[in-house]
């Protein structure tokens, strides 16, 4: 699908971010302060700890944005949390996102990633059927793909826990579209990266372990497959798409990619 692109005003609007101590979330936070959102944030107890806020803080929007604690697997705190935002635009970007990691602990990532965009769903729907959701569906949806390029229809494949779950909510939101009319719009996106990305993703283990070679602290850099490839773009770029998905007249899916794919030897060199 193609995004129609839009001038850029004071909105003077409401959001909610879920995720918002995340890579994205920390974006999209300083994105749409600058444009005259008020920002509200749900944040799990754990994660509103000053070691869990670095970016944030790197951003420059701490003290900015309004922190509700709340949990993607607990329908009273999501309730609660869009009452009390009563945004107009609300941005899902929690969820237990490491694919290693929904190996071990498959339920949970079914019940955060998965149900928790149900229980969200529901709280717009019994709060304000009017709140525009965005949802951060994935490419590990398509896993094992069956053709080339990849398009918004395209079938899914998913190959791991957390890309089942990431399907299950996918289909909810445009279940949710279909039946109650509430404007729920999908952003498939590809690997996007930045500064503030995890130590986990191999990105950041690289970029990290070149620092720490160049700072004498280490030898080698120690990874796996150096020929799976990837389509690496950038969050700043990919959280724009996202804001601009929900200026859209109709709600919609759509694939966000740089079209282009590089091995991680190549990163690496």
């Amino acid at each position: 699908m193609v995004l129609k692109r839009l001038l850029c005003t004071q909105m003077n609007k409401k959001v909610l971010i879920t995720g918002i101590t995340g890579q994205d979330g920390a974006y999209i936070s300083e994105f749409l302060l600058k444009k005259g959102y008020s920002v509200h944030g749900l944040v799990r107890r754990t994660s509103s700890k000053p070691s869990n806020l670095w970016r944030l803080d790197k951003v420059g929007v701490m003290g900015k944005v309004n922190l509700i604690e709340g949990d993607l697997t607990d329908q009273t705190s999501i309730t609660n949390a869009v009452k009390e935002a009563d945004p107009d635009e609300l941005y899902n970007l929690g969820a237990q996102s490491f694919v290693a990691h929904s190996w071990k602990s498959p339920t949970y990532t079914a019940d955060v990633t998965g149900i928790g965009v149900v229980r969200i769903l529901e709280a717009i729907r019994n709060h304000n059927p009017g709140i525009r959701f965005y949802q951060a569906s994935s490419s590990e949806q398509f896993g094992k793909a069956e053709s080339l390029p990849l398009n918004e229809k395209s079938p899914f494949h998913p190959r791991s826990p957390y890309a089942c779950a990431k399907v299950f909510a996918h289909y909810s939101c445009i279940n949710y579209r279909e039946s109650y009319n509430i404007f729920a719009t999908s952003g498939i996106l590809f690997n996007h990266e930045s500064p503030l990305r995890g130590i986990e993703f191999v990105t950041k283990k690289i970029t990290d372990g070149v620092a720490k070679i160049h700072l004498g602290l280490a030898k080698k850099i120690c990874l796996g497959n150096l020929e799976a490839k990837r389509d690496w773009g950038h969050s700043e770029d990919y959280v724009h798409a996202m804001w601009l998905m929900l200026q859209q007249k109709e709600p919609d899916d759509y694939v966000i990619a740089t079209n282009e794919s590089h091995s991680v030897r190549e990163f690496v060199e």
